[in-house]
């Protein structure tokens, strides 16, 4: 070994040391406070050109005292030390979170479309303004400001929560620099002295109140409330001419009639009036030309107005209810100019009587189409048009294709397509499909596939085991319980492999999360031949009536957790072999129960 080898391994072991000592420190200083620990964890994780010598100085300047346990003194001064660091973007999105009471658990869409709406964030060095949101989201995440809750089949974080202590922080701050006004929250915030210009209503049972009385509200641009309580807004308050975000999700006691003062928002970017108890978009809503997104799921809306057409900043269109597959009908008129800023056109419904379809081939911006019910005649125009513009978006760069067909047999016609969609990302095809479309095996980059559960057969696995990114796979059955002819065919597709559904060996590198959601899952085999099946998979997710067993599951080494939802209507048979697999690890050597999944009832 050279004296230069000896010399680095020398000083890389003596850095190594350094850093480690330093870990120490701060983990003694942070006296073992997990709040403390986790957010200077954060700050260290984000800053790693920063030395040693560096985080010695934040500690002694952060702990003076050197004692233990650590006061609340002392984790506010950690908790600015960590709000200092941040840019000065980030420190704005972090402000914006005081916008949501706490304990909520918060849509991470929900928050990065408003970060977009309130302009935030925008494009920048190539990158889309919703992958530069989707950046400062996970910077936060990193830092631990914020903490994952739930995480979408993508893998992707879904929602998630803050910790009480920062949110009171964030509050606190965002009081202070007149940011945002929270009225009704958990915390005691003083009257601004200046004008509002981002309200919050938090009624939460506060002790607090929730009355904006004595407030100057004529300079509010954004305004968010939350609760169900049964009371007026007071939009006589408010300059229409200036609010730019509106988030009323959930709010009880909003009608129809509201929208009159809505459609007076002349710049209005966001609006989101899901879960509330309109049922009527009005024509006026064409005034609204800023429009950015506009949210109207679970709620009675049943179809779009003409005047939908005219708006021509809309990004994201979001309808309907993905649980009960209650749609959205779009205007019966074709639109005379393409909406061109469309990315996300979501619950929709394609009627025979739709005139629009003829215009979705003009939407060549848009990244995701979610069609959540299909109403037209087979062979006939609306089912040719529609299949027309569909191949058009998807060579356009439609990113995410979600279609629930139960009755008009268009799923199975779209293996005619000229030219696989290969920047597909997202496929879903729901409802009663024959045989899925051979063009799936060359999508490179399709990440999430969810698939009729009528083509839940060996020959299915064996098609698309090859794709080399995919990361969710999903058999779903939408379709009533008691559709005969979907009983039918999982019947003739055990009898076609012998009644066991084997997936086979030698693929599926990347998959992680497998799913079965159907009245009957059919008894499942993991190929027991010494080779590798399905090296990646961590969790397998089942919801059923009726089950006739999982085998093979030891053999998945990277396994980790099956969840079994077993419905009401279960039979014997099926509880029976629902608890013979949580037992199973009973019965087995401490070798192989150590292998054993973690088997999770619901």
């Amino acid at each position: 070994m050279t004296n230069l080898s000896k010399n680095s391994k020398s000083g890389w072991m003596e850095g190594d040391r350094e850093k480690e000592a330093v870990h120490e420190e701060i983990w003694k200083y942070c006296g073992g406070l997990p709040l403390a620990i986790v957010t200077m964890a954060g700050l260290v994780a984000c800053n790693p050109t920063k030395n040693n010598d560096h985080w010695s100085k934040v500690c002694k300047s952060l702990f003076p005292e050197q004692v233990a346990p650590l006061t609340l003194e002392g984790v506010t001064r950690i908790l600015d030390y960590c709000y200092n660091d941040l840019p000065a973007d980030l420190k704005t999105c972090s402000l914006y979170l005081s916008i949501f009471p706490k304990g909520s658990k918060i849509s991470k869409k929900r928050l990065t479309r408003r970060w977009i709406s309130e302009c935030f964030v925008a494009e920048k060095q190539g990158l889309s303004a919703e992958e530069v949101a989707e950046t400062y989201f996970n910077q936060l995440v990193s830092r631990k400001i914020i903490r994952p809750v739930d995480h979408s089949s993508n893998g992707k974080v879904k929602s998630f929560k803050v910790h009480d202590m920062i949110l009171e922080y964030i509050v606190s701050k965002s009081s202070e620099e007149n940011f945002i006004t929270v009225v009704g929250g958990h915390w005691l915030m003083p009257t601004p002295s200046n004008k509002v210009r981002r309200l919050s209503i938090q009624s939460s049972g506060s002790k607090h109140g929730n009355s904006t009385k004595g407030m100057n509200l004529s300079q509010v641009r954004s305004l968010t409330a939350f609760g169900s309580q049964n009371r007026r807004l007071p939009f006589h308050s408010f300059n229409n001419g200036i609010i730019q975000v509106l988030d009323l999700e959930g709010w009880k006691g909003l009608t129809n009639k509201h929208m009159n003062d809505i459609c007076k928002m002349l710049v209005l970017k966001y609006l989101s009036l899901r879960r509330t108890e309109i049922s009527e978009i009005p024509s006026k809503i064409e005034k609204l030309q800023y429009l950015e997104t506009l949210d109207i799921r679970e709620t009675d809306v049943g179809v779009l107005p003409k005047a939908f057409g005219q708006l021509k900043q809309l990004r994201s269109m979001l309808g309907g209810n993905k649980n009960t597959k209650k749609a959205l009908k779009l205007p019966h008129e074709k639109n005379k100019e393409p909406m061109k800023a469309l990315r996300i056109l979501s619950g929709i419904e394609i009627g025979e009587d739709s005139s629009a379809v003829a215009s979705l081939h003009q939407l060549t911006g848009l990244r995701k189409l979610a069609i959540y019910k299909l109403n037209i005649r087979e062979g006939g125009q609306t089912f040719k048009q529609l299949h027309s513009s569909i191949e058009y978006l998807c060579s356009c760069g439609l990113q995410t294709l979600a279609i629930n067909d139960e009755s008009s047999n268009f799923i199975n016609s779209l293996d005619t397509m000229t030219a696989p969609p290969r920047y597909i990302i997202g496929l879903e095809l729901s409802g009663k499909m024959e045989r899925p479309p051979q063009w799936i095996k060359e999508l490179n980059n399709l990440y999430k596939l969810t698939l009729s559960v009528t083509v839940l057969r060996t020959d299915t696995f064996k098609l698309i085991q090859d794709l080399p990114k995919l990361f969710t796979l999903t058999f779903t059955l939408s379709a009533a319980k008691d559709d005969r002819d979907i009983v039918d065919i999982l019947e003739e597709n055990k009898q076609l492999t012998d009644r066991e559904i084997i997936i086979p060996p030698g693929g599926f590198k990347s998959l992680k999360l497998l799913r079965f959601f159907a009245t009957l899952v059919p008894r499942l085999s993991f190929a027991l031949t010494g080779k590798e099946v399905m090296p990646a998979l961590e969790r397998i997710d089942m919801r059923f009536e009726a089950f006739e067993g999982i085998y093979g599951i030891e053999t998945l080494k990277s396994l980790q957790e099956v969840h079994l939802s077993v419905g009401n209507q279960a039979d014997e048979i099926t509880k029976f072999l629902v608890d013979d697999l949580k037992d199973t690890p009973k019965y087995l050597d401490e070798k192989y129960a150590s292998k054993w999944p973690k088997i999770i009832t619901e």
